[in-house]
């Protein structure tokens, strides 16, 4: 029995993308941003990415049909995932940028949308030189 007082969320495990064209949508994933296919059903194409599945889906209804909430992938060097996803075709809306300026690192993004028009991120966490 699970304890009320002490039960909380604290993983995702899949998060849904929405796709348009799911054939084009999985090459995207695939090919160019190289995250593992793990398996395709129906209308439905899954992609193991670290401890979290990303689930790329066709709409079933109109109430479906719209763009992803924001995926951050965390790399350790921004500038070099930047410029091999520029490599591969991926248009990044801007060059990577700090962010956020913490006590002991930079916190850098830089946004980038996929085949299906949903808005991806780029993110890391660069030590600050002290």
């Amino acid at each position: 029995m699970t304890n009320e007082k002490t039960f909380g969320l604290n993983a995702v495990r899949q998060v849904s993308v929405t796709a348009k064209v799911l054939d084009r949508a999985v090459m995207f994933y695939r090919e160019k941003l190289g995250i593992e296919h793990a398996f395709t059903v129906a209308n439905m194409a899954f992609f193991d990415c670290g401890a979290m599945r990303i689930m790329l889906a066709v709409p079933e209804r109109p109430e479906l049909d719209h763009p992803s909430s924001v995926l951050y992938f965390s790399v350790d060097d921004i500038h070099d995932a930047y410029r091999i996803l520029r490599r591969r075709g991926v248009e990044f809306e801007g060059q990577p940028k700090i962010v956020a300026a913490m006590d002991h690192h930079d916190l850098w993004m830089a946004f980038f949308r996929d085949s299906e028009g949903n808005l991806l991120s780029l993110m890391a966490e660069q030590p600050r030189e002290l």
